[in-house]
């Protein structure tokens, strides 16, 4: 697990630098076997040592005997792994952006090639107590259909098959979001049409590029 552990540290430092999250808010994990690794509570994210990742049994839930207290929202990341086998990594993030579109939308427009290759169509969850299972439940339900997920007045909650893919979608999500808001205060902000996204996620270079993110540890 001393890959896994490092790789989390790395992520998560690049997370607090790059604005996802403000002081001890966010959580991500990666999938081990039958154990994940997740994110100690209480801690800002860029001050986790590699040796501070919680270890959790998936099934049962057990923290590994020595492991610090597991991020509060430990019940959104089990649900998650339980009911999507083919998810390896969570990333749960606090985006400015994001968050403010998820105040006054259900909706991440598709609005440019990245967008629609890494991300597809977004989904969005009611906003739910956090760290509760009722939150847990609703957000393992929508990741039946997506990878990247709006969670309203909360967040934004992003998978991948590994924690590389998982935190390009938070990035690329943030960007979207971003982008539609500066564009609304302009005007009606032109979306890709169903046919436009299933075009770009058909060209050959972007299966490649997305293929090449996916196989990268």
């Amino acid at each position: 697990m001393d890959k896994a552990r490092a790789l989390l540290s790395s992520y998560a430092k690049k997370i607090v630098q790059n604005g996802l999250v403000a002081g001890p808010g966010g959580n991500l994990s990666i999938r081990t076997g039958e154990w994940m690794l997740i994110s100690p509570s209480g801690f800002d994210l860029a001050e986790i040592d590699p040796s501070q990742w919680c270890a959790v049994d998936i099934a049962s839930g057990r923290t590994d005997a020595g492991s610090l207290k597991p991020s509060s929202e430990l019940l959104l990341h089990l649900q998650v792994y339980r009911t999507r086998l083919n998810v390896q990594a969570i990333v749960h993030t606090h985006p400015i952006h994001c968050i403010a579109l998820g105040l006054v939308s259900r909706e991440l427009p598709v609005l440019f090639p990245d967008q629609a290759a890494l991300l597809g169509e977004a989904g969005f969850v009611d906003y739910v107590i956090p760290t509760t299972q009722v939150l847990a439940d609703a957000v393992a339900e929508k990741a039946a259909s997506a990878d990247t997920l709006l969670l309203g007045n909360h967040g934004l909650v992003t998978l991948g098959t590994n924690l590389r893919e998982a935190y390009y979608r938070t990035e690329v999500a943030e960007a979207s979001a971003r982008i539609f808001l500066l564009s609304s205060i302009i005007g009606t902000p032109k979306q890709l049409s169903a046919e436009e996204v299933r075009d770009i996620q058909a060209l050959s270079s972007e299966a490649y590029r997305v293929s090449f993110v996916q196989n990268q540890s």
